[in-house]
């Protein structure tokens, strides 16, 4: 692996860095907010790993956001896109691979009696949203604070802290949209009986609650997320599972398997591709029949349609994930191998002097400067994540690949006992030079 990278490399900035300021926002395509200087310009991935136009090799522990689930570059993903793809790479109608694609989701999906197909998560929750609108005849949603559902005004509103407020307000820094404030309301992830006290406030405006199962990598209390089905169908509200993270990383059948709770509509993106872009949402199917076109002159029709959805390639690349993702033991090993860096990382932390915590659950984890319990967005708020971006930014210089904003660190079926151990060290090398620098940081 390549040294560590200059500690202010700025004054030294590459043409290939210097090209990347000029054409990005903030050097960036999105969410990682690395300094210009930290930018690596992808050019390959295997694996667990990739390397960039220079030559600089990583470790990756963000994997396209979660993306890849089964490695980069999987050979059986890749012979199966590159199959599909010299028979044409899209034809913006049903085909036989989002055919099959979709007989395969019902069947492991609980809830899903439809399907219909999109390009990304963020299409995926928005139509599920408009699906309960229409469905209730109803103005707001409910979401739960610090989620993230896409990049729709409902996917980011709550998300981010741009002032503080009372529940159930929303916060709409992020969102774009002054509307929010009129028809998104916000509960506490973890907090049924404030959840159930808002509803009760909402119920005759409430169209659907929508929610991470795990949030972010913050799992649901015991019971949480049975009390939100049991409130949805008390009042009529459509209870929406945002699982674009959750679906196939928990187990194959989602969070919905593992957590043994059935939403009415889902939403699914991410690692169902297997790094080629995809997005799905599906129900049951009086509800999905709100987006059937034979009824685009009546009354509670929702317009969908995806130029990019259900595309072959995409399709064909998901059917081949499935099929690596559905062999005998794979999930076994997912979890023993999160359960494993989550080990690794509290050792690293057991001498550290500031208090932290891992969180987590399955091939998921992320780390929190805090000696208080993080279960909801105030108890990450609560902690030091000033130091958490700084250790970071230390860890990309290092030769790993994380996105800095102190979100969610992935593993695939790549990462092996190897990638741990190296995870492990330069973490520790990583604390050891930010106590170098001292408070600073």
């Amino acid at each position: 692996m390549p040294a560590t990278l200059p500690l202010n490399p700025s004054s030294i900035e590459s043409p290939v860095t210097s090209r990347v300021r000029r054409h990005f926002p903030g050097a960036s395509n999105g969410e990682f907010g690395l300094p210009p200087e930290l930018v690596p310009v992808l050019r390959r991935g295997q694996g667990c790993r990739v390397w960039d136009v220079d030559g600089r090799e990583y470790l990756d522990l963000t994997m396209a956001w979660g993306a890849a689930l089964v490695g980069h570059a999987h050979p059986r993903v890749v012979e199966a896109a590159t199959r599909q793809a010299a028979l044409g790479a899209n034809f913006a109608a049903v085909n036989e691979r989002s055919l099959e694609l979709a007989e395969r989701l019902c069947a492991l999906s609980p809830c899903a009696e439809r399907v219909r197909f999109v390009a990304s998560g963020t299409e995926a929750t928005m139509l599920c949203l408009r699906v309960a609108r229409t469905a209730t005849n109803r103005p707001k949603i409910l979401r739960f604070e610090g989620a993230y559902h896409g990049q729709h005004p409902e996917g980011v509103a709550g998300m981010l802290r741009g002032r503080a407020g009372e529940l159930p307000a929303v916060d709409a820094a992020g969102a774009g949209a002054a509307w929010v404030a009129r028809d998104v309301l916000v509960a506490p992830f973890n907090d049924l009986a404030a959840t159930e006290a808002i509803v009760e406030r909402h119920a005759g405006e409430i169209a659907g609650i929508i929610v991470e199962p795990l949030h972010r990598c913050l799992a649901p209390k015991d019971g949480f997320l049975a009390g939100l089905r049991d409130l949805t169908r008390k009042h009529g509200i459509v209870l929406v599972f945002d699982e674009v993270v959750t679906g196939f990383r928990l187990a194959y059948g989602g969070a919905q398997e593992y957590y043994g709770v059935a939403p009415d509509l889902v939403a699914y993106g991410k690692a169902l591709g297997g790094g080629f872009p995809i997005g799905a949402f599906a129900g049951r199917a009086d509800l999905m029949e709100a987006v059937n076109e034979h009824r685009v002159n009546e009354p509670g029709y929702v317009w969908s349609a995806s130029t990019a959805g259900g595309n072959p390639v995409s399709c064909a690349a998901a059917l081949a994930t499935l099929d690596v993702l559905g062999e005998q033991g794979v999930y076994p090993g997912l979890h023993r191998a999160g359960e494993a860096l989550r080990e690794r990382m509290r050792a690293v932390l057991a001498d550290e002097p500031a208090p932290a915590q891992v969180l987590g659950d399955g091939p998921l984890a992320q780390l929190a400067f805090s000696a208080r319990p993080v279960i909801d967005l105030q108890g990450w708020l609560a902690a030091d994540r000033q130091k958490s971006r700084a250790l970071m930014l230390e860890l990309v210089r290092r030769g790993v690949f994380l996105n800095p904003m102190g979100t969610k660190l992935y593993l695939s079926l790549a990462h092996d006992e190897a990638a741990l151990d190296a995870f492990a060290e330069h973490l520790s090398a990583a604390l050891a030079t930010l106590r170098e620098r001292g408070p600073e940081v």
